[in-house]
């Protein structure tokens, strides 16, 4: 892996560094890549403009240092000041937009989190006209389900849900599909998705049933199905999954295969693994409503939609770009990598997380909520017992002392 990563480094390196045909390029003036348009970003110059961008964490290339730095690339060549803040669930995100506290420019949720802010009037259509470079975005991954008009969203990243594991720690005879996630065997050395949606579906997909259901009775089977796995659960995770399967203290974890990528490049024991029945995901960029500057927004947008950025941040990041023309940048070994872009037999027959009604997303959260307080009562009752014994404890020993002064004094 370090090798496609070295390779695919250099292919990249060599593209950002040369004068070709998309255009105007200078290292003098302050930042690396080459974009189609020079005149195009030059707009907003000295205005003094500032958007908020809301993102995951490790998004984006953000290395000055060795490789690139994107925010700060895209700074340079527009004089727009990016404030840049991240998240670490969809779920995280809409609660921060829904509170209405903040306004972001732009933001990059998943699929059936688009949907769902489509539906609730929390996004706004883009203006295609000062996002050119969507002419780059390949058309199998326009016209979503969640965004069926291609109206509010231009795709950044794509990929699969899978199982990462450590092959020092896992038989691989049991890597027959999600029901590893079930295997006692793993009790206590398993991490499990600690947002809905994820764990639904594949407690969901390990039952049988469409992950898109909204069949409350097979939802409530999910549940169960959820509950039963909670007591060989190490800890419900997203972002934090980096260190534990880095460092060796899981076994095996559902996760992002472009995650999944970067852990096997630090820790050369983990593998990854993609059931047949899994689902595919697109992460896209959307403007919030109420965003305070659109335009300068469809910017930033079109920005990384730049062939070298798109490539950089996709090497970068270890997600797998939807730009044709990054593709072109890649280096042909990490492409041809089948867990970094699984085969296109595998890829079209898989669906994505859809946005659910309303009230089955209601009814599947406060499942959720329940599994999650599982056990947390008799916690809490453990813990005051505990407590009262020592105290008592403590009396005793007091009472102990006391009587033994008392006798001594008799005597």
């Amino acid at each position: 892996m370090k090798k496609i990563f070295t390779l695919c480094l250099a292919i990249i390196m060599v593209a950002i560094s040369s004068v070709s045909a998309f255009g105007y390029y200078s290292e003098a003036e302050g930042y690396s890549t080459e974009v189609e348009d020079y005149d195009y970003y030059q707009k907003f110059q000295g205005q003094g403009i500032e958007i908020d961008v809301y993102n995951w964490g490790e998004y984006v290339a953000n290395d000055s240092v060795n490789f690139l730095d994107v925010n700060e690339d895209f700074e340079a060549l527009t004089g727009i000041k990016v404030n840049y803040t991240l998240f670490s669930s969809n779920e995280e995100l809409y609660t921060k937009l829904r509170s209405g506290g903040t306004n972001y420019d732009v933001i990059v949720p998943s699929d059936y989190m688009i949907g769902k802010m489509i539906n609730e009037g929390m996004l706004q259509k883009l203006d295609f006209e000062n996002i050119p470079n969507y002419k780059y975005i390949d058309q199998k991954y326009k016209n979503e389900n969640f965004d069926p008009n291609n109206e509010y969203s231009v795709p950044m990243y794509w990929g699969v849900v899978g199982i990462i594991y450590n092959t020092t720690m896992v038989d691989e005879e049991d890597l027959t599909g999600w029901n590893i996630l079930w295997n006692e065997k793993y009790a206590d050395n398993m991490l499990m998705f600690s947002n809905s949606r994820d764990a639904f579906a594949l407690s969901l997909l390990d039952l049988g049933y469409d992950f898109n259901t909204t069949d409350q009775m097979e939802i409530e089977e999910a549940a169960g199905h959820l509950r039963a796995q909670k007591p060989l659960v190490q800890a419900y995770v997203m972002d934090e999954i980096y260190d534990k399967m880095e460092g060796g203290e899981a076994a095996v974890a559902p996760y992002y295969n472009g995650d999944a990528v970067l852990m096997m490049d630090v820790n050369e024991d983990l593998d990854f693994f993609i059931p047949e029945n899994t689902s595919i995901f697109i992460d896209s960029m959307c403007i919030p409503t109420g965003a305070k500057n659109k335009e300068a927004a469809e910017m930033y947008i079109n920005y990384m939609c730049e062939s070298t950025v798109a490539a950089a941040n996709s090497y970068y990041v270890g997600y797998s770009t939807p730009h044709m023309g990054a593709m072109e940048l890649l280096d042909e070994e990490l492409v041809e990598n089948e867990i970094a872009y699984p085969d296109d037999e595998l890829i079209g027959s898989l669906d994505a997380l859809l946005t659910l009604p309303a009230e089955t997303s209601a009814f599947t959260d406060k499942l959720w909520t329940d599994i999650m307080a599982q056990g947390s009562s008799s916690v809490v009752f453990q813990t005051i017992f505990l407590i009262a014994v020592v105290l008592i404890y403590f009396v005793f020993k007091i009472i102990d002392k006391h009587i033994k002064k008392r006798r001594m004094s008799y005597y």
